[in-house]
């Protein structure tokens, strides 16, 4: 925690293609290694490939996969006299689009394949359908916080 100011939330710019900021921020959370041009064209090709299979806008099918994959709550760890708890918290928008970005890539490179294409195609439609590895793991998350409900009153 800063002593003296809060510091300032950046803003992304948005991408040339769609003009859109959430994919800028997709492609930032799919770069390696500084190849951010390769990250682009590993997006655009898939987001073309979306548009061909499901007839329909693909960045629109891009925010409703995150939309679907997004956490609304989670457990952070809390001590209290002694014990660890779990305690389930809100998550904030941004946070909560952070996460369901960095879940739906990791669950794209664990996929099956050929290429980083394909896998995020396939992840991306799976997750606007409601379901695979990304959706698995939001019921998770989402599982844990309500099993520790009970610890709720520990929130600080």
């Amino acid at each position: 925690m800063p002593r003296r100011r809060v510091a300032e939330k950046r803003t992304t710019q948005p991408d040339p293609k769609f003009n859109d900021r959430l994919v800028a921020r997709f492609v930032g959370s799919l770069i390696k290694s500084g190849k951010k041009s390769l990250a682009y064209n590993i997006l655009y090709s898939s987001l073309d490939h979306i548009a061909e299979q499901v007839k329909d806008d693909p960045v629109k099918i891009l925010k409703e996969a995150l939309e679907n994959v997004r956490p609304l709550v989670e457990t952070k760890s809390r001590r209290v006299g002694g014990a660890n708890y779990q305690v389930p918290v809100e998550v904030t928008p941004l946070r909560g689009e952070a996460l369901g970005i960095r879940w739906i890539l990791k669950a794209a490179k664990e996929r099956p394949g050929r290429s980083m294409q394909e896998k995020l195609t396939a992840e991306l439609i799976d997750a606007y359908n409601k379901r695979g590895s990304a959706i698995k793991k939001r019921e998770e998350v989402h599982k844990m916080a309500e099993s520790n409900k009970a610890f709720a009153h520990f929130r600080w």
